[in-house]
């Protein structure tokens, strides 16, 4: 079964990366998704075009362009000698064969590995024969392929607990990489977390930046997010349109109205049910399903 089902997703893989130039690109939209809560939801491919290509990779990200979506969203954390890579697990075990290459170290946290050590891996086996050779990128490859493509960037900075200061360090690429100019901070470019700290440092550090805040705080804490945050980015299964209303009634950090993007919404049905809600943005593994069933 199992070779059926990667023969299945190999087969997808390969079609859209044969079709997706003829799909016509989304309409631009502000960072943080539309502005006004009648629009259409941002549709924003998580870690990429994930249900298609190796998530994280750059082969990901070119895929979701060249389906026609702006939005992506990755994860970073830092290696051992503090490089900053785009990978969603704090341990490299998943999604690369680390495992093969250096058999005795696990559990395999990028904590323990250096840059060096984590070019040498993988990232793309895993998903399908066709991505071998994918490599895990690091920060700086992957905003300068997001610039590259003209896509608009959702930077999760992933369990900052395990990573003290990284929010300094990941101002810092950006900056040295051009994404902290006028252009980008206003249209381009959204840090978030399920740390609230870790928000309020990326704000306290950059007040014009737009924030978010991963999770689904009680209706009666919202204010005090609001005060830090642009975004309230709940996981579907927690939302309710009253629950949405509620953070639509706020204004977050920049006086504008507080936003939320849900998710990870995988299906018509669900995309169909949080659009019905009044989100603002949808994050998906399957844009090109969101985006059918919702039009963003």
């Amino acid at each position: 079964m199992r070779g059926v089902l990667v023969y299945a997703r190999t087969a997808t893989a390969a079609a859209l990366l044969g079709a997706a130039a003829l799909l016509l690109p989304v309409p631009a939209t502000q960072a943080a998704g539309p502005a006004d809560a009648h629009d259409e939801p941002a549709v924003i491919a998580h870690r990429g075009a994930s249900a298609y290509a190796p998530e994280n990779t750059l082969a990901a990200i070119d895929l979701a362009d060249r389906m026609g979506f702006d939005w992506v969203e990755n994860d970073v954390q830092r290696t051992k000698d503090g490089e900053l890579v785009v990978v969603h697990d704090d341990s490299l075990a998943r999604t690369t064969n680390v495992e093969q290459l250096f058999p005795g170290r696990a559990p395999w946290k990028i904590k323990d590995f250096t840059a060096a050590e984590i070019a040498t891996l993988d990232a793309g086996s895993w998903f399908g024969p066709e991505f071998t050779g994918a490599r895990v990128p690091t920060l700086k490859q992957y905003v300068n392929r997001v610039e590259r493509n003209h896509q608009k960037l959702l930077l999760e900075i992933k369990k900052p607990e395990l990573y003290p200061g990284i929010e300094k360090d990941t101002l810092r690429v950006l900056r040295q990489e051009g994404w902290l100019n006028r252009h980008h901070v206003k249209h381009r470019l959204v840090i978030q977390s399920f740390g609230a700290d870790s928000v309020k440092a990326v704000h306290e550090q950059r007040p014009d930046l737009t924030t978010g805040f991963l999770g689904t705080p009680a209706v009666a804490d919202l204010p005090k997010y609001a005060r830090f945050t642009d975004q309230i980015n709940p996981t579907h299964t927690s939302l309710t349109a009253d629950y949405v209303a509620a953070v639509h009634r706020l204004k977050g950090a920049h006086g504008k109205q507080l936003q939320v993007n849900t998710w990870t919404v995988n299906t018509a049905a669900a995309a169909t049910r949080v659009n019905d809600f009044g989100v603002d943005g949808i994050i998906t593994n399957n844009p090109d399903i969101v985006r059918d069933a919702v039009g963003g």
